[in-house]
């Protein structure tokens, strides 16, 4: 499998924040935004990954993340050059994913959960056409909303409905077969001279081969797209952080407890923070490594 994460967009209820920088290069507390959906992708044991984003801010993604040896991935980059829908991009993205299997994340969406990891490994084993991640959410009607039957097969979805059949808010994770490339290619814009990625994920659901999985309780999904709620991802982060000592979205200590890397490896990346920062994270990795 391999991952994309889609990091374009204009950032226009961000504003004026957004106007000089990406937003999914914002701070969510002590980390840019694009680390939460990249160690959701190395937590689902992925390692060859696109970014795609803008021409006017990809440069950035590069100086951050670089080509991903130091954390034991394959990183790339791609140019979305205006919004034309998240089905797009594994239109963009169609020659990297190749034969393989296609795990297509948000920049913007924060997962977390206990049982996070395991899922996101199961999840990924069992896959068939088209998998979903849902949230349970007090207010459906602003978010895409499926319903699904005993099985778990999703049987609607529907796009921010004034009457929700369900409460259970498709996230911005999605597993798909390879195929899903080649149908987001066919794939027609709507109005808003989109690709939609209800559309693709429709196409799947007709065919009776997309499920849903419900995240559900002991987790948290954020979709980091407004002020409200960049402020409730980032206080969220600052609680596991405080409380438990967790430092979400470490993408160095998630590259390390994934085997990516090794403990040496892991030291020397602690090392480097350590010779140019003075926030503690290097120390955390170095903590993390023994040394």
């Amino acid at each position: 499998m391999r991952g994309i994460i889609l990091a374009g967009g204009s950032g226009t209820r961000l504003q004026p924040v957004t106007t000089v920088s990406s937003k999914q290069l914002l701070p969510v507390y002590d980390k840019p935004m694009v680390y939460y959906p990249l160690s959701v992708l190395m937590l689902a044991g992925i390692q060859e990954i696109l970014v795609i984003s803008s021409a006017d801010h990809l440069d950035s993604y590069r100086r951050l993340l670089g080509d991903g040896e130091r954390l034991g991935l394959r990183l790339e980059y791609a140019v979305q050059d205006r919004p034309r829908g998240l089905a797009d991009a594994l239109c963009i993205g169609r020659d990297f994913i190749g034969d393989e299997q296609i795990a297509l994340i948000l920049g913007d969406n924060i997962f977390y959960g206990h049982a996070l990891t395991g899922t996101l490994r199961k999840e990924r084993a069992r896959l068939d056409a088209c998998t979903l991640f849902s949230y349970p959410v007090a207010d459906p009607e602003r978010y895409g909303v499926a319903t699904v039957d005993d099985t778990g097969r999703i049987t609607s979805l529907e796009e921010k409905p004034e009457r929700p059949k369900s409460n259970l808010a498709v996230t911005g994770m999605y597993f798909y077969a390879n195929e899903a490339a080649d149908v987001a290619l066919c794939l027609k814009p709507s109005a808003r001279g989109e690709l939609e990625i209800t559309d693709l994920n429709r196409h799947f659901v007709d065919q009776g081969r997309a499920r849903l999985v419900d995240l559900g309780r002991g987790s948290a999904w954020f979709d980091t797209g407004t002020h409200e709620s960049l402020m409730d991802a980032a206080l969220f982060v600052q609680v596991l952080a405080k409380r438990q000592g967790i430092r979400l979205a470490c993408i160095e200590e998630v590259a390390y407890r994934m085997g990516f890397i090794d403990a040496e490896q892991l030291t020397v990346l602690g090392k480097e923070f350590v010779a140019t920062s003075a926030s503690g994270y290097g120390r955390y990795l170095m903590d993390l490594s023994g040394r």
